[in-house]
């Protein structure tokens, strides 16, 4: 991916007088870190906005600020989710020589054989996993191959994950990130929906088997 290099400006105005900025096309946001001091910064909106959309937590984002280059990622988007606009975005500036600590996104590639064979259920429980490295080594995601679920119960481990170089994982190694599951009847998924919605809570199921998606279109 091409590095995300962004226009910022020293932005004096604050409080109020901010919606001012974002009627005239502008993107208020903040640069901090553990190098320098708090500094409200804005942006050209439709540039930044276009750049930063879709962008993990990891990705690094230069920031060119009164001649100065700032490698900084996104900690943080406020965002009116009715016009779906983005209010304000938090910076934060990164060493190139000190580890950071960040969320990176874990991809799923590929079909797992046993929902094909055996009409199993694929379930994530992890979307995303704390990795530490140097900036320069951070992926912005790690992919996930399904390959190797075979059978029902196969699963696949934190420690599982191949890791670019220099990049250590902080979770448990023995965290499951997917699971195969046996198909459930139509009993069984009805009392399960029904236990989920009392709870106010819907379980997340990222794949089924073709012969279950089949009945369902019956």
């Amino acid at each position: 991916m091409d590095q995300v290099v962004l226009k910022a400006e020293r932005r004096t105005v604050t409080g109020k007088q901010v919606k001012q900025l974002r009627r005239e096309g502008k993107l208020p946001a903040v640069l901090y870190g553990k190098h320098i001091d708090p500094t409200p910064l804005v942006l050209d909106y439709r540039t930044a906005e276009k750049a930063l959309r879709g962008l993990s937590t990891s990705t690094l984002v230069v920031l060119e600020l009164e001649g100065t280059r700032h490698t900084a990622v996104v900690r943080e988007r406020q965002k009116d989710y009715i016009r779906n606009k983005l209010l304000h975005v938090d910076f934060q500036a990164l060493s190139l020589t000190e580890k950071m600590r960040v969320e990176v996104p874990i991809e799923l590639e590929g079909e797992a054989p046993a929902i094909k064979t055996y009409g199993g259920v694929l379930v994530q429980a992890l979307e995303s996993v704390e990795v530490e490295s140097l900036p320069g080594d951070m992926p912005e995601r790690l992919t996930l191959s399904l390959e190797n679920l075979k059978e029902i119960g196969d699963s696949i481990l934190v420690g599982d994950l191949v890791l670019p170089p220099n990049v250590k994982v902080l979770a448990d190694p023995n965290e499951t990130i997917v699971v195969v599951t046996a198909p459930r009847s139509e009993e069984a998924v009805e009392a399960a929906g029904g236990m989920a919605e009392e709870a106010g809570e819907e379980p997340e199921v990222i794949a089924k088997g073709k012969e279950e998606e089949e009945e369902e279109e019956a």
